[in-house]
């Protein structure tokens, strides 16, 4: 897996992104942290090898060993991230995680959603002539339209040779979370976020305890990182 990590001794914060994404959309974040951060491209993103096949705790084993071993961690996470990271916090995995964020989840999926991804998860990368029509393509698979820049590095993250997508299309099909399952598995302190426009996770579909980013979507943490200050402040005190 590609790795990046930073900032001063202190405690730990992994962050992990979104389907499609890389952790290159941590960087307005992470400068923010008081100690030290990792930030992974998840398996089948930007510059990290695909696996064999995608589940949510497939995903959180190859997460896993890049946390220093009985090091107590925060975990924020972004949408397939977000799900990841409460995945973690069940301890099945060895991570000895202190408090877990989950960001823009989505938690209702209708069997046609759940269809055209199945779906999705079978077709051939696309090639492209040229950079600017692939990072056209990776900027609408990672919900980033609007909001990134064409020509910026996090575009460059998730590009590889041949102007494409880095992302492994199967990534798709990891399917639904079983949120109630993993809040009730959970052996830390659990925080559930969105934007107050993410059309992706309404307020409504979240417990009435969720933190609410008051103007944002479903990107709330490239399109604002300084709100996400709230969010860290609860996992750095735990």
């Amino acid at each position: 897996m590609y790795v990046r990590s930073g900032g001063p001794a202190g405690p730990v914060l992994l962050v992990l992104h979104g389907l499609g994404a890389t952790g290159a959309v941590w960087d307005g974040v992470v400068t923010r942290w008081p100690g030290r951060w990792i930030a992974p491209d998840l398996p089948g993103h930007g510059r990290s090898e695909p696996l064999p096949r995608y589940s949510f705790g497939a995903l959180a084993a190859a997460v896993a060993p890049l946390v220093p071993s009985r090091t107590p961690v925060a975990v924020l996470g972004h949408s397939l991230g977000g799900v990841v990271a409460l995945t973690l916090a069940s301890g099945w995995f060895g991570v000895r995680v202190s408090r877990a964020c989950g960001l823009g989840i989505k938690v209702r999926w209708t069997d046609e959603e759940l269809a055209r991804a199945a779906e999705q998860a079978t077709r051939p990368a696309k090639v492209f002539a040229s950079r600017e029509e692939a990072a056209a393509r990776w900027l609408k698979l990672s919900g980033l339209h609007g909001l990134v820049a064409a020509d910026s590095p996090i575009v460059d993250s998730g590009l590889t040779e041949g102007w494409r997508p880095a992302l492994d299309q199967a990534a798709f099909g990891v399917g639904a979370p079983d949120l109630p399952g993993l809040l009730a598995a959970a052996r830390a302190p659990v925080v559930l976020a969105a934007g107050e426009h993410d059309p992706m996770c309404p307020a409504a579909h979240l417990p009435e305890d969720a933190v609410i980013l008051p103007g944002l979507g479903h990107n709330a943490h490239v399109e604002d990182p300084a709100a996400l200050d709230p969010l860290l402040t609860r996992l750095r005190d735990a």
